[in-house]
């Protein structure tokens, strides 16, 4: 998780077990992660991406 200015903001420690379960677990919670600052995530697979960084904020 990260700042818009690519400051580490921290690291979920939520784990999952399908690609899928992250992105509904995200999908449920990017609202809370915004509110506590966070300004976009990237989906890890290990110490891989597998995409982003995601904004959290609404497209203009």
């Amino acid at each position: 998780m990260e700042k818009s200015d690519g400051r580490q903001a921290g690291v979920a420690e939520e784990t999952f077990t399908t690609q899928a379960d992250a992105e509904t677990w995200l999908g449920e919670n990017w609202r809370g992660l915004r509110e506590e600052g966070i300004d976009q995530v990237t989906l890890l697979d290990g110490d891989s991406a597998v995409y982003g960084p995601m904004s959290l904020h609404d497209p203009e």
